[in-house]
């Protein structure tokens, strides 16, 4: 491997296409850049992302040759679905003759709404399996063709279980030409219906994916670029363009994703709420204990199996337009300055705003002709969107990306401010707070309905537009925020950081310690398939009673990163990371515990037992308040659990709200396991080749101080 090499991430955003890239041995960024996204190049946005690359190379002096991996983020699998720029779909569903009569309704997939105006067309057949020949499955074939699919799905009753039918029914497309979905290749989970609709959606944008793919291939090729091309997942992980070929539907919510991925992988967030304001968009999720909520998406308002980050977009962003009404500011957003084709006016010069006046004008047919814009004598117009009210109210500083000096946002807002009859900091504070209610009752669902404690409700803001509303938000919230380092090109960094993250489910609602250690060791395998480093991978075990499943959950880095330079910390650095957190003086930062890989800080100055896990890299693994800690053994945990009095008198014998792990360089979150006896099992897979005697660490967690009756989920939407 050469001395200095490079990998490079991209976002592919609504407004702005930016890259970034990062040393491959230190991952110190040494270069950032940024183009308009290219909705209308003849390569579509591919044009963009080649665009960037280069310029970002040439800014920073660096060969094409020397970068090892290039990663973006994709919007074509969710525009695709959002536009209706789908294919026809042939649906082939199959069971054995003794099932039949219950599946045949399940795998029969009716056209799909996906928008007003929008609908997903499909056909069907339905064969028996037993004794199924080829010629049989060329006549459904046939038949589908009559009908005009374009594509193909194959879905087969325990198709998981046995999946020599859909194989076959594959065979037959590839002889017809046909791109071809198997349900068993999206999921392993039973569910016929929801396994079947969800291959139907993948099977529907593969023509367009491949396109896309083909041309974002050539344009590589075309600009010198040799290096592996990944693409972003939905849930937060990457894959490689020959999966995106087969899996396009694996891509939605591709942006969101990244940038949770920065904000694990760059920022290190262990705990809180990520807060990501783009130009067009804002994203809102949670992240616990260093993971992020997992959730499926869903399309057209129906369920799939397509795994995703629990990611809730808005209409709001950094470049949202002012819309006005009876006199007053009426709404802002979701039209952003860059549809309508309009600069932003806090950007310009003050100059430029002599003797401009409002014009009202509608960005795109049928939005409505109530939009604000400032025209000018003699530069056209310009927009006034939420970052500007921001800078012209005097809410951004210079840390910030979206800062401009305040003259000419001031200048601009002039005119309007007069014509409502107001003044121009009242104004630009208005326009603020429309745009930040649309985002606090978000913020204040996901604290409920995540049970967040004191020490998670912490915002960790990204993004470029984010200085426009962070600080108003956490305001008006009453919580503690940070801007995290690089938040303007975070989703970029999320890209080039190569997490690599595999989901494996299975319908199991009580699995044995035996079936726990064969789903970890299936999901360690699949993350390996996938390109991971070992030696970096983690795995999350969640039980989920109410849906009957588990869900083992892997993730590490691209194997490519070379062995980790960064230096270990000390105990002294950990303690002032602990305490910038906890918010005490450090000499009141107490060390509880320490392991190989992490350290344990409590504060007896923090109320609540707050406590910090720092690992010895610098990165919080975890931020807790109602927690124990104690020191004990492999074989004395639950002892040593049942003695830390987590509980009330009502709770039950099988009562467990939570619990973490610490041993050798291991962290083991036991959160999302539900009950006492599934952390058992959990635990027992984990320390199955553990010496009993073998130090632990053990950190308890109390009831939360409210709780919901919910169902403690929520889904992505396309």
């Amino acid at each position: 491997m050469k001395d200095d090499t490079y990998r490079i991430g991209i976002d592919v955003g609504g407004t702005f296409t930016k890259a970034a890239l990062i040393d491959d041995a230190s991952g110190t960024i040494i270069g950032r850049s940024s183009v308009h996204t290219t909705h209308d190049h003849p390569h579509g946005v591919a044009g963009g992302v080649i665009e960037v690359f280069e310029r970002v190379l040439r800014e920073a002096g660096v060969s094409a040759e020397d970068v090892v991996l290039l990663a973006h983020s994709t919007t074509q699998a969710t525009n695709a679905l959002l536009e209706g720029d789908v294919a026809r779909v042939g649906v082939v569903g199959l069971s054995a003759r003794k099932a039949a009569k219950l599946a045949k309704p399940q795998v029969h997939i009716s056209p799909i709404e996906l928008g007003p105006g929008r609908t997903l067309q499909t056909a069907n057949q339905f064969l028996l399996s037993d004794g199924l020949g080829r010629p049989e499955v060329e006549r459904a074939v046939e038949a589908l063709l009559a009908e005009g699919a374009q594509v193909l799905v194959a879905s087969s009753a325990f198709g998981v279980d046995d999946t020599s039918a859909e194989e076959l029914v594959r065979d037959v497309g590839e002889k017809f030409d046909l791109p071809t979905t198997c349900g068993h290749e999206i999921t392993r989970l039973y569910g016929l219906t929801v396994r079947t609709r969800t291959a139907v959606i993948n099977a529907s944008i593969l023509p367009r994916m491949i396109a896309t793919a083909d041309l974002t291939e050539a344009s590589m090729k075309g600009a010198g670029i040799d290096a592996p091309l990944m693409i972003m997942r939905g849930d937060g992980g990457v894959m490689g363009i020959d999966e995106m070929r087969h899996r396009p539907a694996m891509t939605m919510l591709s942006g969101p994703a990244a940038s949770v991925a920065g904000a694990l992988m760059h920022v290190g967030i262990s705990d809180g709420i990520y807060f990501e304001v783009g130009g067009t968009s804002t994203n809102l999720g949670v992240v616990r204990g260093g993971h992020p909520i997992v959730t499926y998406a869903k399309v057209g308002g129906h369920e799939t199996y397509v795994s995703s980050l629990d990611v809730h977009v808005l209409g709001i962003g950094g470049g949202s337009l002012i819309r006005i009404g009876e006199g007053a500011v009426r709404d802002v957003g979701p039209r952003s300055a860059h549809i309508a084709g309009l600069r932003y006016a806090c950007f310009a010069s003050p100059e430029q705003f002599r003797n401009c006046k409002v014009v009202l004008f509608e960005p795109k047919p049928g939005d409505g002709g109530d939009f604000v814009a400032i025209e000018t004598e003699r530069d056209g117009r310009f927009a006034l969107t939420v970052t500007c009210a921001a800078n012209a109210a005097g809410l951004t500083n210079g840390e910030m990306h979206c800062y401009a000096p305040p003259e000419a946002a001031c200048a601009a807002f002039a005119p309007l401010a007069k014509l409502l009859g107001t003044d121009v900091q009242t104004l630009a504070r208005q326009v603020i707070e429309a745009a930040a209610g649309k985002v606090r009752p978000v913020i204040e669902r996901l604290i409920k309905e995540q049970q967040l404690d004191a020490d998670q409700q912490l915002l960790v803001g990204m993004g470029g537009g984010i200085g426009a509303l962070l600080p108003s938000v956490a305001e008006r919230l009453g919580l503690r925020f940070e801007l995290a380092r690089d938040a303007e090109i975070i989703s970029s960094i999320g890209a080039a950081m190569a997490m690599v993250r595999e989901v494996i489910e299975r319908a199991n609602p009580d699995p044995s310690s035996e079936e726990i250690a064969e789903l970890r060791a299936e999901a360690v395998q699949a993350i390996g398939r996938l390109g991971a480093d070992p030696k970096t991978v983690d795995i999350t075990v969640e039980i989920d009673r109410q849906t009957g499943r588990i869900r083992a959950i892997a993730s590490g880095a691209a194997a490519l990163r070379r062995p980790d330079k960064r230096r270990s910390i000390d105990e002294s650095l950990a303690r002032r990371i602990a305490a910038r957190s906890l918010q005490q003086p450090e000499n009141e930062v107490d060390l509880m515990a320490a392991t190989a890989g992490a350290f344990v800080f409590t504060s007896e100055s923090a109320s609540r037992h707050s406590l910090r896990i720092i690992d010895r890299h610098g990165t919080m693994r975890l931020q807790r308040s109602n927690a124990l800690v104690r020191e004990t053994t492999v074989e004395g945990w639950q002892d040593a659990f049942r003695s830390m009095e987590l509980f009330g008198p009502d709770d039950g014998d099988d009562a467990f709200f939570g619990a973490v792990l610490l041993y050798g360089e291991h962290l083991v979150d036991l959160s999302g396991v539900g009950s006492l006896s599934n952390a058992v099992k959990v635990v027992d897979s984990e320390f199955a080749d553990v010496s009993g005697g073998a130090p632990v660490i053990l950190i308890g967690f109390a009831r939360p101080a409210a709780s919901s009756d919910k169902e403690k989920r929520g889904d992505g939407e396309v």
